[in-house]
């Protein structure tokens, strides 16, 4: 289920970049210099190795359908500023941050984290969804992408764009409010 939700959002991404790409195609198509075809392989190689990475921590940050779509602006505000972009040091960790301020406009009212469904009970706590939503964003995106998503502190750091201290400080406070949050869920 978590992989299919995955591919449609890659998918949802893909057809809201196809456009782009498709105007930026016909202008190499008219005559544009091949410089501009380097430009678009390299986009798509950049998109290729980020988004993957850029999606599941705006989706940590905002739930998954705030976090794709998000994502989706934060691509297609780095198509229209690649000349800058692509000259950046931590060109993601700059995504990010354009995919938090795009992600104002996507803001739902309701959870960050759908229910545990009951065939999963038991491999999921169903008291997780909740906990989660209890952290603050940062101690959220610290704890699933170093236990959820398995990255290493510097993939987290690199991607966000703060120390291996400070993801450590955010996961380990997060996870003593995940504990303490649990704690009365598996006792009862």
């Amino acid at each position: 289920d978590r992989l299919s939700s995955g591919r449609t959002d890659l998918e949802k991404i893909q057809r809201s970049m196809s456009p782009i790409l498709r105007t930026r195609r016909s202008l190499i198509m008219k005559g544009e210099s091949r410089v501009q075809a380097e430009d678009e392989q390299a986009f798509t190689r950049f998109v290729k190795e980020t988004e993957p990475r850029l999606s599941y921590a705006l989706a940590a940050a905002y739930g998954p359908e705030v976090g794709a779509d998000a994502t989706a602006d934060a691509l297609a505000y780095a198509w229209e500023q690649w000349e800058r972009i692509r000259e950046m040091k931590n060109p993601a960790g700059y995504l990010y941050r354009v995919g938090q301020s795009k992600s104002r406009a996507y803001r739902r009212p309701h959870r960050l984290f759908p229910g545990v469904a009951p065939s999963d009970v038991h491999e999921v706590e169903p008291g997780l969804p909740a906990a989660l939503e209890s952290l603050t964003r940062n101690q959220r995106v610290a704890v699933v992408l170093l236990h959820g998503l398995e990255w290493t502190e510097q993939e987290a750091a690199d991607l966000l764009g703060v120390s291996r201290s400070t993801i450590r400080t955010h996961a380990g406070r997060g996870l003593n409010r995940l504990r303490a949050a649990l704690a009365g869920t598996v006792a009862a």
